[in-house]
């Protein structure tokens, strides 16, 4: 299924010449200010917007019920009925979860203002459309109530005085949606009924009945029950993006290009389906399973009202991705950036973002054996995305990538790199100084410390030329990004979420990218080979280290470079603050990695002769190694996801059994029986 510009309402491009010839000008600026609101009464909201205008309200007006509740019942973790005070409870209250997420700020978002000042300045005669389009994903309760009121374009600079657009992707922007079209329309096309909010309670007859007195008087909205709100679809509009093409001299092509497909990949993934092999599918997983995970406590929506019973399950509204450079960034800004929530609140959201991004988004394995013969380390190294989308995925800046470190032993000093950071710590060494002009193949041997795996998309013009600009993106060069589990070249959404490039599709067809063991598609994970020569002069009887790290970065320097090179006041405010902030964030490091020396003695069997059951186990659970034996004890091995020694045992005898420590948190532990290679377990 290809998304056609057809279907998601893009303005012909070249309608902004003979628009501005003929005086076009925004009918009016849509400022949405209450005069009779005091900015005292605007800081009893937490200085969120408590405006309306006429299709939407401001989160400000929400969190009246849906804030912190003075009186310690509502928005706590395990309430009972009939309640009572938690002032110790785990506060759960949506508006100060969402309001330092980058949903919240999109808007304020000073890499997006740039960006877009950036597009606008190459092609001012495209500035209504550029700034209509950006704004109908970034800024929606001013976008839309704009058009809802006749308007044609809405802009950046209407923008910056409305105060629900300020508002970012705020509570109406979800819960107004029209369950009828949501899901069903991309790059911005979003649908708002008007005078009815959607939520996830009510929905049955066993479901405790809606109380929508509160909702009618101060907001004036009819609360009602629609399933969209958990699903994947909620978040469709937006997180598929399809961009016309225009050419060097700023003429539409009519040609479309896909810039984001990140609701496409989860549908081309081991997660959508409710079905899988003709059984249920017990993986299936919405977007809002990870983004906003749903606790089982009891729950009290809404302060004020403490007849109210407790809701379970209820959806954490934490919305983090990965992108933790850009919340660092805004929490040590806010007065510059005119932001509401405060440093702690930024703290949490980078914390459960660092966690995200650490915990749950890769898996590595890594098995390295040394030859002293020929003076010759390899290391195999797998990767497998535990994401329901590629990894990375979105904005097409983001990248992750390895670094590959031999250490002497003893001394720790490094005798061979690949993918190291450059002394400032903000780019690749060797990978990243010709800028966009060139950039690296994929690998899938590494033999040389001037080449590095990075896993990204490269975008290109109607010149094959590399570009950061998105309305010249014609073609894509590039796109080794890790796909999900399941993912496959046959399904029907394939067309938008393509693996291109000649070294990493012919990976994919002969290789081992996103193929299992028996060379299946589908497996979500890609194996490179390390071969790291010593230098003769190595000493006898001396067994290098090996240290792995992987790297993510949302805003790579060569992305952003050729940007600063252009004169707009949004590009020159946001170069004013990026580079403190450009380094990447580490995803996963396996660190001085055991080393199986050439020819040493093995197990009887491969590691696909035996299997551990149960997997997964329980913490404190008696795991068995079925389908294998040993007369002489065999050591075992367990890490951590990082590849840290946790413990080290000797088993023997036919299909024995290991206990799991019974403090062990959940999580992905490594398994080394001898110097076979590392089984993954999860344990829960």
């Amino acid at each position: 299924m290809k998304i056609h510009a057809a279907s998601t309402a893009f303005v012909i491009l070249g309608l902004a010449a003979l628009l501005l010839a003929a005086g076009h000008r925004p009918q009016h600026l849509h400022v949405n200010t209450r005069p009779e609101l005091t900015a005292a009464h605007r800081m009893s909201y937490g200085n969120l917007p408590d405006t309306s205008n006429s299709l939407f309200t401001g989160s400000g007006k929400c969190s009246g019920c849906h804030a912190k509740d003075p009186n310690n019942f509502a928005s706590i973790a395990g309430q009972t009925f009939p309640p009572s005070p938690m002032p110790d409870g785990w506060d759960v209250n949506v508006t100060d979860d969402w309001r330092s997420t980058l949903m919240a700020n999109s808007a304020k978002d000073p890499f997006w203002r740039a960006k877009v000042a950036h597009e606008v300045t190459t092609n001012p005669g495209h500035q209504l459309e550029l700034e209509d389009k950006c704004t109908s994903c970034h800024a929606p309760l001013g976008h839309f109530a704009a058009h809802h009121d006749g308007q044609e374009f809405y802009t950046m600079a209407e923008m910056v005085l409305d105060s629900l657009a300020l508002d970012g992707v705020s509570c109406n922007a979800c819960h107004q949606q029209d369950p009828e079209l949501t899901g069903t329309t991309f790059s911005g096309e979003l649908h708002f009924s008007e005078d009815t909010l959607y939520g996830p309670y009510g929905g049955s007859e066993d479901d405790l009945p809606l109380y929508a007195l509160p909702m009618n008087t101060y907001v004036g909205y009819e609360p009602v029950y629609a399933d969209y709100i958990t699903k994947s679809e909620a978040c469709a509009g937006c997180h598929s993006l399809v961009t016309q093409t225009a050419d060097l001299e700023g003429n539409p092509t009519g040609e479309d290009y896909i810039e984001q497909a990140t609701y496409h990949e989860w549908l081309n993934s081991r997660y959508a389906p409710p079905t899988w092999e003709g059984s249920p599918n017990a993986l299936r997983q919405e977007c809002q399973g990870c983004h906003m995970p749903s606790i089982n406590d009891p729950v009290i929506i809404s302060s004020g009202y403490v007849f109210l019973e407790p809701r379970s399950p209820y959806g954490l509204h934490y919305l983090v991705g990965a992108n933790a450079a850009m919340l660092r960034l805004m929490r040590d800004n806010i007065d510059n950036l005119g932001l509401s929530a405060t440093a702690a609140q930024f703290d949490s959201t980078i914390s459960r973002t660092l966690d995200l991004l650490q915990q749950h988004s890769l898996d590595m394995q890594v098995d390295a054996e040394y030859d002293p013969a020929a003076a010759l380390v390899t290391a195999d190294i797998a990767l497998t995305n535990l994401t329901g989308h590629k990894f990375p995925s979105g904005y097409p800046a983001r990248r992750f990538w390895l670094e590959v470190v031999l250490k002497h032993p003893e001394t720790g000093v490094r005798v061979w790199q690949s993918g190291a950071l450059t002394p400032d710590g903000l780019s690749i060494e060797g990978a990243d100084e010709a800028g966009l002009t060139s950039f690296e193949a994929h690998h899938t041997v590494i033999d040389s410390e001037e080449q590095v795996q990075i896993y990204e998309l490269v975008i290109a013009d109607v010149t094959g030329a590399p570009t950061n600009l998105l309305e010249r993106a014609a073609y894509t060069l590039k796109d080794n990004r890790l796909p999900p589990l399941g993912f496959t070249t046959n399904h029907p959404v394939y067309d938008t979420t393509a693996v291109v490039g000649a070294e990493v599709e012919a990976d994919m067809l002969f290789g081992d990218f996103n193929r299992t063991e028996d060379g299946a598609e589908g497996s979500g994970a890609d194996r490179i080979r390390y071969e790291m020569a010593l230098s003769a002069d190595w000493p006898e009887g001396l067994t290098p280290e090996v240290e792995v790290k992987v790297w993510y970065q949302a805003m790579p320097p060569r992305w952003v470079a050729s940007m600063f090179e252009t004169e707009a006041p949004a590009i020159a405010d946001f170069e004013g603050l990026y580079w403190d902030y450009a380094a990447p964030d580490l995803v996963t490091a396996q660190v001085t990695t055991p080393i199986n020396l050439a020819g040493g003695t093995e197990l009887d069997g491969d590691a696909s002769s035996f299997a551990v059951f149960p997997n997964p186990v329980a913490s404190g659970e008696a795991l068995t190694l079925k389908g294998w034996s040993s007369e002489e004890p065999v050591a075992c091995t367990w890490f951590d996801a990082q590849g840290k020694v946790l413990k080290r045992q000797l088993v023997a005898g036919h299909q024995p059994t290991l206990m799991v420590p019974s403090d062990w948190p959940p999580g992905l532990y490594h398994l080394q029986l001898g110097r076979g290679p590392a089984l993954r377990l999860i344990v829960r």
